[in-house]
This record gives C-alpha cells, structure tokens and sequence, in this order.
C-alpha cells in the first residue's frame, strides 16, 4: 500500500498538538488559579477558598503528568518526522527548547514543595508564597515554546550561507517580529480558558444540587470575574495579532478574510461560504471594519491574496477557523459580563439556571477557541514550515515507517486520555467538594447552613 508521508507527518503533528493543546492550556493557567484562591482563602480566612486551592492542586497533577508526555512526543517527532527542519534549525530553536525544559524543572521542584506542605508553616502567607514560582515557571513554559512557534512564522536571528543558516543569534530568534504578540494571546487564552473550565465544572455543581452552595457559589464568582476580565486582555492581545498580520504576514490575514484582491476600506466578513467559483456566499460584511482590525484606520488599504503568489497561499478554509475563534471570544466576554451585571442586580438571580447553563457551555467552547486559534495559526503559516525558507514538504521524513509511528503515538494518546477521565472520575466523583468539607471542616458548613 502507498502512501504519502508528508501527509502522514502533518498527520501526526496535528494530532498530537490538538490533544497536547489541552493539557499545556491547563498547565499554564491552573497554577494562577490556585495562588488566587489560596491567597483569598488566608486573607479572607474562607476554608472554602483554602479547599478550592487543594482541590484544583490535585488535579492539576494529573494535568502535568499527561503534559509532560505528550510534551515529550513532541520533542520526539521534531527529529523523527521532521529531521530535515531540524538540521536546519536545530541550533537556532536549540536555546528555547532548553529553556522550556528548565522553566518546568523549575515548576516541578516548586510544585512539589507546595504540596507537601500545607499546614507546615505557622505564617500562611509562606506556603502560599510557594505557589508563585510554580506560576512563574508554568508561565514561562509558554513562554519559550511560543517563541519557538513564532520564530518558524517570523524567521530571525541568523544568515543565510548556502543553504545553511551561519551566524545565528539564538536570543534575537527567541526575540522574534511575531513573539510579542503570540506570547500575549496564548498566556492571556490559557488564563481564560481555564477561567472557562473552572467555571463550568462549579456551574455543573450548582445545577446538579438543589440546595445552595457556598463552596461551588464562591468558585464560580472568583472563576467568571477571571473569565472577563481574561477575556478582555486576549481580546486585546487578538487586536494586536491582527496588526502584526496585515504588516508583516498578509496572506494569512487575507485567506482568513477572504480578501482576494487589494482593498481600501475592506469589509470584514463574518460567516458565509464559497461556492464552486470561489465567490463568497452568505457572509455578513462590516463595512471597512477589516482596515480598522488590521490598520486601526477605516480607509486604510489591506493587503489581498492577489499581491501573494498561488503556491505560497494558505488554505481558504482556514477562515472558518478564525470565525470560530473570534465568535466564541465574544461569546465568553459577552456571558462573563452577563453574570456580572446579575449579581449587582437585587431583582435577579445570577445563579439562575439559564445562567449556569450557559456558563457550563463556556468551558468546552473555550477549549475549543483554543484549538480553532491553533489550527488557524499553523494552518496559516502554509505552505511552509519556516517561512519564507522551508517548505513542509521539505523537511518531513521520508521514512517508510512512519505509518507506524502514526498509530503508535495514536495508541499512546487513547491510552493517556483514558486514564485521565478514570483517574479524575476518581479523584472528584467519588470524593465530593460537600463530603470534604464536612469532613474537614464541619464548623465551616455549619456556618453556612445558618
């Protein structure tokens, strides 16, 4: 049987970014979570914010735990699947990829303390104070692997010698055109959707028991107020990749967009499809809000796909992607206000099902916004892998085993996803937030039934 291996090493790839993006989302975001909630728990001496700390503690192990796999296939199959990319590259994303090794050493050592000592210190505020390295350094894990994905769209830091990249300055390829603003949207859409997810999982409990809880209650205000206020900040940090786009990786902006020719005033387009023509049907268009997204100037002229030549245009399906993107973004920013104006509100109940129910949709959405926001992002960086330089046909395997590897690292990821769902069914189903806390803390619910 014959088969295609570039088509299997994109395969490949894909698959383990979209089921790694999971984990490395919740990695970054977890972390910021746990240090907000225990430092509200000791300033508000609030045993419910102290459990939430713990609670999400412990699941964020197992997060790390598949994390580190799946982070690890991935530095796996940069030299098996793509061995002509890093013989060229190597030495330039080199420096990243160390440095991301030793971000997470760092939010492991950290981590570990935290864990083990709870009730250890006489001063609160010490063990809490442990909690901000782990988010520093799962921070900074995004951080330079980031780099690394913004150096293959924007290409630095080095000269170009025969065919072999000469005179390379790892630092200015970390500094890279593109790393400021990738590094603002995915640290700031990791922080969100995890927001997101927290959210959803209290919202569940609320719609799922009947009598009120001041434990899942207080987990969602802390999860919802995040959830806006994060959703601001990508929001703006969206802005800014449109920006950088239009100056300095048009195509990409302008596949997104369907925006076939050269344009002044250019309409932004929402939705819609193209027909057997390649004409566009059905799409909602916002007069001169593409020059506006893309220039902050609603006359300014934007760069179509006509000025890019047809071998090096990305993909035109990738403009579902982006609307994907950008319309759950608006969702969550939209509920996360919603929720907000209830609650100062004494005529309505913020707590309403509706409202939960629409709060437990934002967690799967988010995650979702995350995995379009990838999708679009790599594939609207094709044909290339390094652009400008590389093709992606130039640099896979030509291996004869590499439809082996494909199923391989599919087992792997069935068996990893299948222990997580039955490792946290256990940790949380069998051992409810409301048994906890009677257990631990029985003057605490007392308190609140009163």
């Amino acid at each position: 049987m014959e088969f295609d291996t570039v088509t299997i090493s994109r395969l490949i790839t894909a698959m383990t970014l979209t089921f790694h993006i999971i984990f490395a989302t919740l990695g970054v975001g977890v972390p910021l979570f746990i240090s907000l909630a225990e430092f509200i728990g000791i300033k508000k001496k609030d045993k419910h914010y102290e459990l939430l700390a713990k609670r999400w503690a412990r699941g964020f192990i197992i997060t790390v735990a598949i994390g580190v796999v799946t982070g690890t296939a991935i530095g796996l199959q940069l030299s098996l699947v793509w061995p002509n990319f890093m013989q060229l590259a190597g030495n330039v994303i080199a420096l990243p990829l160390f440095m991301e090794v030793f971000a997470f050493f760092f939010e492991a050592i950290f981590l570990g303390i935290y864990l083990y000592t709870w009730n250890r210190f006489k001063g609160k505020y010490t063990h809490w104070l442990l909690s901000i390295p782990v988010v520093i350094g799962a921070g900074m894990s995004a951080v330079f692997i980031t780099t690394v994905n913004s150096f293959m769209n924007s290409p630095a830091g080095f000269t170009m010698e025969n065919g072999e990249f000469a005179a390379v300055n790892p630092l200015e390829a970390m500094l890279n055109p593109s790393s400021p603003t990738r590094i603002a949207h995915v640290v700031g859409g990791s922080y969100l959707t995890v927001a997101a997810i927290l959210a959803t999982i209290a919202a569940i409990a609320l719609l799922r028991n009947k009598g009120a809880s001041a434990y899942h209650k207080k987990a969602l205000k802390l999860t919802v107020i995040s959830m806006f206020v994060f959703s601001l900040i990508t929001a703006v940090a969206g802005d800014a990749s449109a920006k950088y786009l239009a100056n300095n990786q048009p195509e990409k902006l302008a596949a997104a967009e369907w925006l076939f020719e050269t344009e002044e005033n250019a309409d932004l387009l929402l939705f819609g499809w193209l027909n057997e023509d390649n004409e566009i049907v059905g799409a909602i268009r916002i007069p001169g809000a593409l020059s506006f997204l893309a220039h902050g100037n609603f006359m300014s002229e934007v760069t179509g796909l006509e000025e890019t030549p047809e071998d090096e245009r990305p993909p035109l399906w990738i403009h579902y992607m982006f609307d994907l993107m950008v319309s759950i973004g608006m969702f969550l920013i939209g509920i996360s206000f919603l929720y907000l104006v209830l609650s100062r509100l004494k005529k309505w109940n913020a707590n309403n099902k509706f409202m939960l129910w629409l709060i437990a949709l934002s967690g799967p959405l988010a995650m979702l916004a995350v995995e379009f926001g990838w999708i679009y992002a790599e594939e609207g960086r094709q044909p290339w892998i390094l652009r400008g330089y590389m093709r992606v046909e130039e640099a896979a395997t030509s291996s004869p085993y590499i439809l082996h590897m494909f199923f391989l690292f599919l087992g792997l990821y069935i068996v990893l996803g299948t222990l997580f769902v039955i490792t946290m069914r256990k940790l949380f189903k069998d051992n409810p937030a409301e048994l906890e806390l009677e257990k631990h803390y029985p003057e605490t619910e007392k308190g609140a039934e009163k």
